[in-house]
């Protein structure tokens, strides 16, 4: 009997997924339960079980390949069981898959593709499901033409760096943004950075957590015509990977100590870069921080990270002249940049919540230990 190993549904909003790893190789045996491929959803990567004992005997989906939930994407045969069966399943399989290989181009981009004599099979579309465009057929012969500057590596755009511009594209376009940034002192932050050996990021979550439960505004969503303000405050925080950008979620936030936080920052970040978050790492997420300070920059305008409704943007630590009290002192100073949803927040309230932060991380023993 031949089971299908198909894409999974791992979130009641994913519509399809990217295979990124095959664990095993057409031939090899595999055991029901055993881990047999990675999956790179829209937040996370898992590792998909095999649905039955046999052997894998056809992938027909390839490593970094999008395909949609339910698609099949390899065959498993019984120990033992007569190769015809298998063939006739992968014939079937590829005629399902020729079929979906069908052109889809505007009549311009035909006649254009004629003109020309290209093969439209050869030009990638920009249109709706790939529908090809008379713009897409001339961009392939400017070059074919040497016209067109030459191409150095095709990235695809799949698993996380698809789902980011998926998101984020959805969030400008959807969400009305506006920005504030404040400078903030960070002197004593650094003092309790080296005292308790943390994160300057997990100083900042605990500022933020606590800054949402007195502002709950900030901790919400609006869906509908209804604003809803989250009980819970799971922070996120941005991390960069080699596959793109990813969000890992500190839930409960503001109940954990900066030595707590700053474990949970460690333990997320790294399993972020080695693509081993599991769905619990990533979802349900509240609010989000992106910390670009790192790579030397001072302030930017971050996208807010749907549904959320604000975003906070950190910036690196400079040493700047200050008049404190009347003299003129050099600080270390930090610049947040707070990004929000206008039709969720007004300007006064998100001013009040990013002044309470500053209060926070200027004097973070407000905080507790």
């Amino acid at each position: 009997m031949v089971t299908n190993v198909v894409m999974p549904k791992l979130s009641l909003t994913m519509k399809g997924g990217t295979v990124g790893k095959w664990y095993k190789k057409e031939g090899d045996t595999v055991s029901k339960d055993e881990p047999i491929v990675e999956i790179i959803s829209e937040k996370a990567t898992y590792d998909l079980e095999s649905p039955a004992s046999g052997v894998l005997g056809k992938i027909l989906v390839e490593e970094g390949v999008d395909a949609p939930v339910n698609s099949v994407l390899a065959f498993i045969t019984a120990l033992g069981e007569p190769v015809p069966e298998m063939e006739q399943a992968v014939r079937a399989a590829r005629t399902v898959e020729e079929a979906g290989k069908r052109v889809l181009a505007s009549p311009a981009a035909k006649r254009l593709a004629r003109e020309h004599g290209i093969d439209l099979s050869l030009v990638e579309g920009s249109g709706p499901e790939g529908r090809i465009g008379e713009e897409d057929v001339q961009r392939f012969v400017e070059e074919m033409s040497g016209v067109a500057p030459r191409v150095k590596k095709i990235i695809p755009l799949s698993g996380y760096r698809k789902t980011t511009a998926e998101r984020v594209s959805a969030s400008f376009k959807v969400a009305p943004h506006s920005t504030i940034m404040m400078e903030v002192d960070v002197s004593k932050m650094k003092l309790l950075h080296e005292r308790l050996q943390v994160s300057y990021t997990a100083v900042l979550v605990k500022a933020v957590a606590r800054a949402l439960i007195e502002q709950p505004i900030m901790n919400s969503t609006l869906e509908g015509d209804a604003i809803k303000i989250f009980e819970d405050v799971n922070v996120g925080v941005a991390v960069a990977t080699e596959n793109g950008l990813v969000v890992p979620v500190i839930r409960n936030a503001d109940r954990r100590s900066f030595q707590e936080l700053d474990a949970a920052l460690k333990v997320l970040a790294e399993k972020a870069r080695q693509g081993k978050l599991a769905m619990e790492d990533v979802a349900g997420g509240t609010f989000t921080i992106s910390n670009l300070g790192m790579y030397g920059v001072e302030f930017f305008t971050p996208i807010i990270n749907p549904p959320e409704a604000a975003i906070l943007g950190v910036g690196r630590v400079v040493e700047k002249t200050l008049v404190v009290d009347g003299n003129v002192k050099i600080k270390p100073v930090m610049t947040l940049s707070l990004s929000y949803d206008h039709r969720i927040v007004d300007g006064v309230p998100a001013a009040q919540f990013l002044s309470r932060v500053k209060e926070f991380v200027e004097d973070p023993e407000m905080l507790g230990i």
